[in-house]
């Protein structure tokens, strides 16, 4: 991370990179600001609400809340250590700016637990720290609005988000697209509310208040966040960013605040990913227990296990309410991000068949219980009867993990976690002694092992193939599964898997593809950046086979991809580094803190956690 260095504003087709933005939020919406100080994607006062400011999907049209001097020639972002407080500084020719950025948080919050610590409030502070400047103030929000002046700034009604804004300002603004004069010393300080508040008469005094309130408060919860591991202070904002992304008021975590950025530039892989993905839970709740957090792992299964509205057939992914989502819908007024088009809003991937649902709930709820959590009978009837769907689901087709929007397949990783949905039934039916047929779960269970390596073994590939039975075509999602205990890394067939998948879908630089859409056919027929999550995985895989230089290696080059704030993307282009896809992205931060966790663990001179010498004990085949 190398905050501090002034570089110069470029657009590409009249867009700032994905990587110049950073996030700010209050665990209920969000925002992004780029380093030309305009934030471009709101979404208030919820992460799945209709965007207030949405110019990064269309800079005539999408709406846009600009504060920043005419003619910026470099700019920089920082974040106040171990806060979600934004700072952008602008440098022009007659003076330089820094501008505050935050959502207010309520004084003395804490973050670790369920509840609204956000006062739906928006902070903007700009200071002039040398010389003078013009600075434009902007408000446009999508869609219009009608604008109103009151005593100490405007109202702003928002008939196609259904919202009433109050803008106070600490200068006066006779119109919402103005420029101010301003010199060194000197400050302009506005409040953007979308809840009822008391009115300040004095919004310069007020929002350094509540921005002094805001730092107290992500310090205070910052402080537990462990720091003995490799590249600390990218784990530490990679946890604060997956704190952005938690819905607080009841521990629900988003896959990403943003909608629609492309995972091709011009393509049309632009997907809507503010919602919960219940297979992101177990992903999640492994580095967020072991980074020092373990109320919000906590706060994240009871939501996966009671408040995610699924019964016999539980859907992939929920919005913050644990209800479906709407219907996915394309936005023909938006030309998307550098024309990427459609702009999609909602995700028909809940409705898709994805049989790993099975064994991320049940693995959600073995993790669930070792944490002290209780598992009731009517919850256990529930969990059970996905014990009893999963013996027969594995070798039936699905969409699979990476969603594909073709007719299905037998995916491999669908397989390995029905293995993981019979595994941990049984062992949860030992542990807790709960009632059902855990003695065949567990026989089921290691054959089904079995049958992965050997019906989705490939003598030509000389690997694990994307699915069972005839194929050569090779799927990075294999690498996880080690991590979910159905493989140990160093099995002989796991590591010629990870050899293939380095040398077949490595995409350079330490990067590699999800799989090859000319080999896998996803419904898509379109080229992809490479994907994060899946070389981080690639990492944890090299520690368990006792490659710990290779590993950290590996884990260096990744870590390099952030962008100066320490955010990572979805997907990055191999050759220039561009982000792609939704931004920033919680696997790809989580994928950072749990390697970072291994590697910890691994240098410090305990065995390889996910070889076979560390793999925790086999279920018993009857109870003791």
């Amino acid at each position: 991370m190398n905050p501090t260095t002034l570089s110069a504003l470029e657009r590409h087709d009249g867009y700032l990179p994905i990587a110049d933005h950073g996030l700010i939020g209050d665990g209920r919406g969000s925002a992004l600001v780029g380093r030309d100080g305009a934030i471009s994607f709101m979404c208030v006062p919820r992460f799945d609400s209709p965007p207030l400011f949405c110019a990064l999907l269309d800079r005539h049209r999408g709406g846009r809340f600009l504060i920043a001097p005419h003619d910026v020639r470099r700019s920089t972002q920082r974040y106040v250590p171990d806060t979600a407080v934004l700072v952008t500084e602008m440098q022009t020719p007659t003076g330089t700016v820094e501008l505050t950025d935050a959502f207010a948080l309520h004084p003395g919050a804490r973050l670790e637990v369920s509840g609204r610590p956000g006062m739906g409030r928006l902070l903007r502070s700009a200071r002039v720290t040398r010389g003078e400047v013009d600075l434009h103030v902007s408000l446009r929000t999508r869609g219009g609005a009608r604008l109103t002046r009151a005593a100490s700034g405007w109202h702003v009604d928002c008939p196609r988000q259904q919202l009433h804004l109050r803008l106070a300002c600490s200068h006066p603004l006779t119109e919402l697209d103005t420029t101010l004069h301003i010199t060194a010393g000197e400050q302009l300080a506005l409040m953007l509310d979308w809840e009822p508040h008391t009115p300040h008469s004095a919004p310069c005094e007020a929002v350094e208040t509540a921005l002094a309130e805001t730092v107290r408060v992500w310090h205070r919860w910052s402080a537990d966040v462990v720091g003995d591991v490799p590249q600390p202070d990218l784990v530490r904002r990679s946890t604060i960013t997956l704190k952005l992304l938690d819905y607080m008021d009841n521990g629900a975590i988003v896959a990403a605040p943003t909608s629609s950025l492309p995972e091709c530039i011009g393509g049309a892989r632009n997907w809507d990913y503010r919602y919960t993905w219940i297979r992101d839970a177990a992903y999640a709740v492994f580095a967020l227990r072991r980074i020092g957090l373990p109320k919000e792992a906590g706060r994240f299964l009871e939501w996966a296990l009671t408040t995610a509205q699924w019964q016999d057939h539980p859907r992939v992914l929920y919005n913050v309410d644990g209800r479906a989502p709407g219907p996915e819908t394309m936005d023909d007024e938006l030309e998307g991000y550098r024309n990427s088009r459609p702009v999609r809003w909602g995700n028909a991937a809940a409705e898709q068949v994805q049989h790993d649902v099975y064994g991320e709930i049940l693995d959600c709820a073995f993790q669930w219980s070792a944490t002290g959590g209780t598992l009731g009978s009517h919850l256990w009837q529930r969990l059970a009867g996905l014990a009893h769907r999963a013996r027969t689901a594995w070798n039936t087709p699905d969409h699979g993990i990476w969603e594909v929007r073709t007719p299905g397949r037998p995916f491999t990783y669908s397989a390995a976690m029905c293995q993981v949905a019979l595994d941990r039934a049984a062992r949860l039916s030992h542990r807790l002694d709960l009632p059902g047929d855990a003695e065949a779960w567990a026989k089921q269970a290691h054959n089904l092992t079995e049958r992965i390596l050997t019906e989705a073994w490939d003598d030509e590939a000389g690997a694990l193939t994307e699915h069972l039975g005839p194929g050569t075509a090779l799927d990075s999602s294999l690498l996880a599964l080690p991590l979910r205990r159905v493989v140990p890394a160093d099995h002989p067939r796991m590591v010629a898997t990870t050899r293939a998948i380095a040398d077949r879908l490595g995409a350079g630089n330490g990067l590699l593809y999800r799989y090859l859409p000319t080999h896998s056919p996803d419904g898509i027929d379109q080229p992809e950046g490479a994907f994060l999550l899946c070389s981080f995985w690639l990492v944890d895989n090299l520690a368990g086979q006792g490659r710990v230089d290779e590993a950290r290696e590996l884990f260096d080059k990744l870590c390099a991809y952030a962008n100066p704030l320490g955010l990572l993307p979805e997907q990055v282009e191999p050759t220039t580094g561009t982000f792609l896809g939704n931004f920033p992205q919680g696997l790809s931060h989580v994928g950072l803190i749990s390697s970072a966790v291994v590697l910890a663990r691994t240098l410090r001179g305990a065995r390889p956690e996910l070889s076979t010498q560390a793999w925790f004990a086999p279920a018993p085949t009857a109870r003791q």
